[in-house]
């Protein structure tokens, strides 16, 4: 009875298996970044001239009408340059739900995040122009408590960090943080906190917010006063901001003019407590959207701001001369700035993103016009898209692109591209590669459509759709983003709009649908395990009590029993892994104990193997139980090598 029962539950769990092994095939195994698909409005011409501030407002204002109701933002704030003069600032909705408090373009503190950024670069250009910096210079040259390693024979310099080319992998090592209180002085959080280098500097761009903190520090360690003094004395105060800062926590005098941000769930705006950073110089800045139009004023006119000067001409020259670009055909790399291409228009940029702020500051060189703006909640993400694009369409228009024929050899093409990519911005070498399983937005999947389309699928419903224009180059239908294929020594490398939306094409053993599928997998052959374990403690406490059972071969209760514990320990690490990031556990609580799990795993699973022989040598239990070990050890070196797979083998 007991052997048919045995029989019964183990072709019971293979038949679950092999149904979650065919249900596990549909599922999605990607995603992409909200950027990746921007642009997606086809231009419209209506050939408005910008030079009426009463113009300018209405067309914002219809804008920002649909935007705060259908994006679910409570307030956002805008500036408008031109000709060197505040073309219109202007705030809408609210600042301050709670208190009734309407955005004020003036007075209305904005998180503007990684626009951070562009106030580093410049500091960095500052220094340059005084002899105290080289641009292409090793960065070791400057630090003086601890260095970058020497991965590779090219050293990391400031030109690398400018551009985002220094090959850093991305982390999300504590550098955000709830309180204050937590705060580390910028050099030992940078000393400790050293990102794999995992490409040769100026290979490819892959954004990095440590290498802007490093450029930061630089610039503190160089000047000699901490980097937000320097900011304030060398920035601010010619630029007349005096609504801007770097600090954390922000003055007590600026306090009560901070935007609060919000979460739109359930139909509700819900406030979310403010952020603080350890990589300051890439992401804290505070400030409002007139402080950021003399900004922008002072770019537009290479460093003047009224008789005041943050750059001499060349040198703003040089910060917004592209000096790397991915490929020739998509935009690249100024010095801090984004360079992008919108209706044939040549544009700097940068976008700055934390949870709950978005922001985008624009500048069109040729026209002498920059466009800044600020949302407080996560629908901004998208407003700032499509607010940048409707402008564009509204001021500088360009007719709707012809779609070319099929070109020949594009199966053969499409063969080779089509596939799974992962965002070449991502964790490398620490525990954090194991947050690709768990964010779809890291990885896309490339799909042959034939008749020379591909369509790029995101994990949210997002399709791209593109047509080949040129072998490996390729067009949004009805818009303007190119997508690029280059068949690269270590494998393809695809670009989506530009030369930071860069994924390298990953093996089917890579995707996130094969680790998914596996990973269930050995979690149900545990199950089963651990699901008999109780049958073949009631069969064998049975035959103890009718004298049966020999006790003097003790190989297979061992064997069994370690094979249980293996099984017990490989169901608690996923468990309590998947539990501590939904609860937001501190990870330097969370690490350690999946660390000695794991090792703990791969030294029991070892000695799991050992016993192999001597089961089926020995014909130990009936042939179903001896399979089914050996799928219990095949599966316990299966989730060992996951475990070192992502990196939590220590």
């Amino acid at each position: 009875m007991i052997r048919n029962m045995l029989f019964k539950i183990y072709f019971f769990l293979l038949s679950c298996l092999i149904v979650m092994l065919a249900i596990g095939l549909t599922l999605p195994i990607g995603g992409t970044t909200a950027q990746a698909f921007s642009h997606a409005n086809s231009p419209q011409s209506t050939n408005t001239a910008l030079q009426d501030p009463r113009e300018l407002e209405a067309f914002l204002d219809g804008v920002f009408k649909t935007q705060l109701v259908e994006n679910h933002i409570p307030g956002a704030t805008v500036a408008v340059v031109k000709d060197g003069r505040l073309l219109l600032s202007k705030g809408y909705g609210y600042a301050d739900l709670k208190h009734d408090k309407r955005v004020d373009a003036a007075t209305s503190l904005f998180p503007v995040a990684s626009v951070s950024k562009l106030f580093t670069w410049t500091a960095v250009m500052q220094l340059m122009e005084q002899h105290k910096l080289d641009l292409h210079t090793d960065v070791n040259q400057y630090l003086k408590t601890f260095h970058i390693p020497a991965t590779y024979p090219q050293p990391i310099t400031l030109e690398s960090l400018l551009t985002h080319t220094a090959g850093f992998e991305d982390r999300d090592d504590g550098g955000m943080i709830p309180t204050p209180r937590q705060l580390q002085p910028l050099g030992t959080w940078l000393a400790n906190h050293i990102p794999a280098r995992v490409r040769p500097p100026g290979k490819l761009a892959s954004y990095s917010n440590y290498g802007a903190a490093l450029a930061g520090y630089i610039v503190e360690l160089v000047s000699g006063i901490p980097f937000d003094q320097y900011i304030e004395t060398n920035l601010y105060k010619p630029l007349n901001m005096r609504h801007s800062t770097f600090r954390q926590p922000v003055p007590a005098q600026m306090q009560a003019d901070i935007s609060q941000g919000y979460a739109f769930i359930d139909g509700w705006y819900r406030s979310t407590p403010p952020k603080y950073f350890q990589v300051a110089p890439a992401v804290s800045m505070y400030t409002t959207a007139t402080d950021i139009a003399n900004f922008m004023i002072a770019q537009l006119q290479n460093g003047r701001f009224g008789d005041q000067r943050i750059l001499q001409d060349a040198t703003a020259q040089q910060m917004h001369e592209q000096h790397f670009t991915s490929d020739p055909h998509i935009p690249g790399l100024a010095y801090g700035f984004e360079v992008q291409r919108i209706n044939g228009q040549r544009l700097l940029q940068h976008g700055g993103d934390i949870p709950s702020f978005h922001s985008l500051l624009n500048l069109l060189p040729d026209h002498n016009v920059g466009v800044f703006v600020s949302y407080n909640s996560d629908g901004g993400s998208a407003a700032r898209t499509t607010l940048l694009q409707a402008f564009m369409n509204h001021y500088y228009p360009v007719p709707r692109a012809t779609i070319p024929p099929s070109l020949p050899g594009f199966a053969e093409r499409a063969s080779k591209e089509s596939g799974i990519y992962w965002s070449l911005r991502r964790p490398y070498t620490t525990y954090e590669k194991i947050m690709i399983l768990l964010e779809p937005g890291i990885a896309v999947n490339v799909i042959n459509a034939g008749y020379g389309h591909l369509l790029i699928s995101g994990g949210g419903g997002s399709i791209l759709n593109v047509v080949e224009v040129s072998p490996g180059v390729y067009q949004q239908m009805g818009a303007q983003q190119q997508v690029i294929f280059q068949q690269r020594q270590d494998g393809t490398v695809m670009f989506i709009g530009n030369s930071l939306q860069s994924y390298g094409k990953m093996a089917w053993y890579d995707s996130r649908g094969f680790h998914v599928l596996l990973i269930l997998a050995c979690l149900l052959i545990f199950l089963s395990a651990l699901l008999l374990w109780p049958v073949r403690l009631l069969r064998t406490s049975r035959l103890k009590r009718s004298g049966e059972i020999i006790k003097k071969n003790t190989v297979p209760q061992t064997a069994y029993w370690l094979a249980g514990t293996v099984c017990a320990i490989n169901v608690i690490v996923p468990i309590y892994l998947v539990w501590s990031i939904a609860s937001h556990k501190n990870p330097a609580l969370v690490l350690p104990v999946i660390l000695a799990l794991g090792i703990i795993s791969a030294i029991l699973t070892g000695i799991v193997i050992l016993f192999t022989t001597q089961v089926w040598r020995n014909r130990f239990w009936i042939w179903p139980q001896r399979i089914h070990y050996i799928l219990v050890v095949l599966a316990a070196l299966a989730f060992v090598w996951e475990l070192a797979y992502w990196n939590l083998l220590g």
